[in-house]
C-alpha cells in the first residue's frame, strides 16, 4: 500500500499517520465523555499522556522480547553506529500487548500518585478509547504493510511495504479484519459504557474480548519474526495468559460475592 510518502521534503510513514489521528481521536472520546460522566477533563488528559509513555516504552520492551534471538548482534558492536543499529533491530518496533500492558501500568502509576478520585470511571473510558484507537493503528498497518497476513487468494499485494517479506504476493488483509473487530468491540464497550453495565469494570469486559478476537486473529498474521513457542505466537500466549488471569479474577469475585451473603 504506502509505507511511507513525502511531505514537505520528509519522509513520513503511513502507520505514524494513521497511529497520531487515531490517538487524538481517542483523546478528545475520552475528553468528551468526561463531561457527561461527571469526570475531571484535566485529570484524564494528565492521565492518557502518562498511559501514552507507557504505551511506547511497553510497546518496544514487548517487541524486544520478540527478537530475543537477536541479543547475540551485541556482542559484535565495535563502534556507536553499530550500538545505534543494534538498538534499532531489536527495539525498533511496537508490539500492542506490551502497549497495553505499559499503558495500564503507567495509567495506575498515575492514578496512585495524583491519589486520582474515581479511578474506575476513567478507566471505563478507556476501556472503549483503546480499541477506538486500535482501529487507526490496524489500518496504519495495513497502509504501512507490516502485521501482513498469509498468503491468500483473497486480499491484496504489497509493493511498498516497509517489511520487504510482505511484498510481491497476495495476501489476506488481516489488518482490516482486526481493524473491523476492534470497531465492534468499541461501539460494544460503548453501549455498556451508556447504560451503566458493569461499572469500574469495563476493562476486564474488554480483555478477554479482545484476547480471544486476536488469538484467532493469529492464525491468519504471515509475519513470523513475532516469536513461536508450541506452535503459537507471543500474542497468542499473552491472550492465553488474559484468559486465565479473567478467569481467576471472575472466580475471586464470585467466592467473596457468596462470602459477604
Amino acid at each position: 500500500m504506502i509505507g511511507t510518502f513525502d511531505l514537505f521534503g520528509r519522509e513520513i510513514s503511513a502507520y505514524v499517520v494513521a497511529a497520531i489521528i487515531g490517538l487524538l481521536i481517542a483523546g478528545a472520546f475520552v475528553y468528551k465523555m468526561c463531561d457527561r460522566h461527571g469526570l475531571d477533563n484535566v485529570s484524564a488528559v494528565f492521565l492518557l499522556l502518562f498511559s501514552a509513555i507507557g504505551v511506547l516504552i511497553g510497546g518496544h520492551l514487548m517487541y524486544a522480547v520478540t527478537n530475543i534471538d537477536k541479543l547475540y548482534l551485541f556482542g559484535r558492536i565495535q563502534n556507536f553506529d553499530d550500538f545505534i543499529l543494534v538498538i534499532q533491530i531489536i527495539f525498533g518496533g511496537q508490539v500492542f500487548y506490551g502497549g497495553l500492558f505499559g499503558g495500564i501500568a503507567a495509567g495506575c502509576i498515575y492514578a496512585k500518585a495524583s491519589h486520582l478520585k474515581n479511578f474506575g470511571g476513567y478507566a471505563d473510558l478507556c476501556a472503549a478509547a483503546v480499541p477506538l484507537f486500535h482501529v487507526f493503528g490496524r489500518i496504519g498497518c495495513f497502509l504501512g504493510g507490516c502485521c501482513y497476513g498469509i498468503e491468500s487468494d483473497f486480499g491484496f499485494t504489497f509493493y511498498h511495504s516497509t517489511v520487504e517479506q510482505a511484498n510481491g504476493v497476495c495476501r489476506f488483509p488481516v489488518q482490516l479484519f482486526e481493524a473491523g473487530f476492534n470497531l465492534l468491540l468499541f461501539i460494544f464497550i460503548l453501549i455498556l459504557l451508556e447504560k451503566g453495565k458493569f461499572k469500574n469494570h469495563l476493562f476486564m469486559v474488554y480483555l478477554p474480548i479482545y484476547a480471544v478476537g486476536r488469538f484467532v486473529l493469529e492464525f491468519f498474521r504471515g509475519d513470523e519474526y513475532r516469536g513461536f513457542l508450541f506452535g503459537l505466537s507471543t500474542s497468542q500466549l499473552i491472550s492465553l495468559g488474559i484468559l486465565a488471569f479473567i478467569g481467576v479474577w471472575a472466580i475471586i469475585r464470585l467466592c467473596r460475592r457468596k462470602a459477604s451473603i
